[in-house]
């Protein structure tokens, strides 16, 4: 399926009291790479919620391997698990400078029409570019 590369530099507030990235952070890790991905179609996540599309975060689910610490340049690959229906599944992979895979991860999202606040199926413009 459709992948990305990004590229996050830990920011010293990222990180908690032993010194590494507190896992919270993860999270908006998984976000700056979805949507660079997203951008990399063609698709911009603002014109899809203009369009009335929202994107909720159902499920997240991560593995800790190894610690990132400050500084650290990460790259996170973001994959596409399937073709989305109602909800659309990435897995993402973090690499640290050195190479070290540290974490694994996927997120699973609904897309939903922000009017009803009801799960929709993807739009077929998103379908289109992902064929």
């Amino acid at each position: 399926m459709k992948s990305h590369v990004s590229y996050v530099k830990v920011r010293y507030a990222e990180t908690d009291q032993m010194g590494v990235v507190h896992h919270g952070n993860y999270a908006q890790y998984f976000e700056i790479a979805r949507l660079d991905w997203l951008s990399a179609l063609g698709i911009s996540y603002k014109s899809m919620e203009e369009n009335g599309v929202m994107l909720p975060v159902y499920e997240l689910n991560t593995k800790f391997l190894k610690p990132a610490v400050f500084d650290d340049e990460l790259k996170i690959e973001v994959r596409l698990k399937e073709l989305p229906s109602v909800k659309i599944t990435f897995e993402y992979l973090v690499f640290n400078q050195c190479g070290d895979l540290i974490t694994k991860a996927y997120t699973t999202l609904v897309f939903m029409d922000s009017k009803t606040k009801k799960p929709i199926r993807c739009p077929e413009y998103i379908l289109e570019k992902l064929k």
